[in-house]
């Protein structure tokens, strides 16, 4: 916890010392460039990738918080917050539910690398959306872009994933696992986001800058 109140009084001290400077000020005691706060922003979504190998230690609860009250801080409409997030780092869950897929998709376990269902990620944060709203899974997604992105800044990677949530809501042994999640009447799973620490260092992969156009 202390190494993780240091960090976030460094971060939040480095947005102080930027937020006074103007872009690309030069620290003259220490002749280097200090980074705006515009500039830290950018890279955090410019270096951040998907993870799919992770450390096998959780993500601890305090920094789980952190990371959450980022993601329901998203813009979304009309205020109606209109998800629900539930949050697995019990192994138990985690194997059990692998368990049940490995059976359906027994491939899965030739790979001698495979733990789980999450990308052997330990932590896991499922998402539901509001299926009387139609907005609701625009503001999902945002959600999900605030926690991923608040999750790089602490040196912890995740991976948005659709196909584990399809498994549970459409295979009949899963079903006492959807019903552990405790959603309320009118929510429906809609994706999950793995959490752990990065044991890979994954290259960028190229943009279509050709799909943005500017119209006059």
């Amino acid at each position: 916890m202390r190494t993780f109140r240091t960090l976030l009084g460094g971060l939040c001290l480095c947005a102080a010392v930027s937020s006074c400077a103007p872009s690309g000020q030069k620290d003259e005691t220490a002749g280097t460039k200090v980074p705006s706060q515009s500039e830290v922003v950018m890279e955090n979504i410019l270096t951040r990738r998907s993870i799919r190998q992770y450390k096998p230690q959780a993500v601890n609860r305090d920094t789980m918080q952190i990371i959450l009250n980022c993601g329901i801080n998203a813009p979304n409409g009309q205020n109606k917050q209109s998800w629900e997030i539930r949050v697995v780092d019990n192994p138990e869950f985690i194997n059990g539910l692998t368990e049940i897929y490995k059976k359906e998709n027994p491939k899965v376990a030739e790979d001698p690398s495979f733990k789980n269902m999450f990308r052997n990620a330990p932590t896991v944060v499922f998402i539901a959306h509001d299926t009387g709203y139609d907005f609701s899974q625009v503001d999902c997604g945002l959600l999900g872009e605030n926690m991923v992105l608040s999750a790089w800044s602490m040196g912890i990677g995740s991976c948005c994933l659709g196909s584990p949530t399809h498994f549970m809501t459409t295979c009949k042994e899963a079903a006492p696992y959807v019903e552990k999640l405790n959603l309320s009447e009118g929510y429906e799973l809609l994706y999950c986001i793995a959490f752990g620490y990065p044991d890979e260092t994954p290259e960028a992969k190229p943009r279509n800058e050709a799909k943005i156009q500017f119209i006059d």
